[in-house]
C-alpha cells in the first residue's frame, strides 16, 4: 500500500502553481546537484553529494548507477539501505503533481536491495531488505522482504520463501 499524503489544489493543474509547494532555489539546486550525480563515474563522489545536498538518507556501500535520477523536489524523503544497488536509468519519486491535488510520500528502500535498470518507484513505497526488482518495474506498491518482483504493473515473481526453496533444491541437485 501506498502512504501519500494529499494536497487538493484549486484552479489550473497542480504542476502550474509548483512553486507555492516547493521553492524555485530549492529545485534549481536539487537539478544541479542531481545532474552532476547522474554523470558522476565515482559511487562514493555521487553518495556524498547526495547526501550532503540533497539530505537522502545513503547507507554505507550503496551504489548508485549511471543515470539514475532522485526526486527533484522532495529528495530528503528518499532512504536507501546499506549495500543496495540502483540500477541505470531509474526514476524514484517522492512526489506526484495531478490535475486537482499534489501528493507526497517518503520511498524506504531496505538494505541489500537490488533494483535494476529502467525502474520507476513510486511515491510512498516501502521496498522490504533483501528484495529484487527486476528491470523496467514500475514500484506501484510495497514489496515484501526478500521478495523477486517484476513487470508493469508489479507482480510478485517469488516471495522470500520460494526464492530460498529454489536456492536449496538447485545446491541439492549440483551435489547428486
Amino acid at each position: 500500500m501506498r502512504r501519500t499524503e494529499r494536497f487538493r489544489v484549486e484552479g489550473a493543474n497542480s504542476l502550474w502553481n509548483i512553486y507555492k509547494t516547493v521553492s524555485f532555489w530549492k529545485v534549481a539546486k536539487n537539478t544541479l546537484i542531481i545532474e552532476l550525480g547522474r554523470f558522476t563515474p565515482f559511487v562514493s563522489v555521487k553518495n556524498w553529494l547526495y547526501r550532503t545536498f540533497l539530505r537522502m538518507k545513503i547507507g554505507h556501500k550503496v551504489s548508485i548507477a549511471y543515470k539514475v535520477v532522485p526526486d527533484i523536489m522532495f529528495p530528503e524523503f528518499i532512504s536507501i539501505g546499506d549495500n543496495s544497488i540502483i540500477g541505470y536509468n531509474t526514476t524514484i519519486l517522492a512526489h506526484e503533481y495531478l490535475i486537482e491535488e499534489y501528493r507526497l510520500g517518503k520511498v524506504e528502500i531496505g538494505k541489500e536491495v537490488m533494483i535494476g535498470a529502467n525502474c520507476t518507484i513510486l511515491p510512498g513505497i516501502c521496498i522490504g531488505d533483501r528484495a529484487i526488482i527486476s528491470a523496467s518495474t514500475l514500484v506501484n506498491r510495497d514489496v515484501p522482504p526478500g521478495a523477486l518482483v517484476g513487470g508493469n504493473p508489479m507482480k510478485i515473481i517469488y516471495t522470500k520463501e520460494q526464492l530460498e526453496e529454489r536456492k536449496n533444491n538447485s545446491t541439492k541437485n549440483k551435489s547428486v
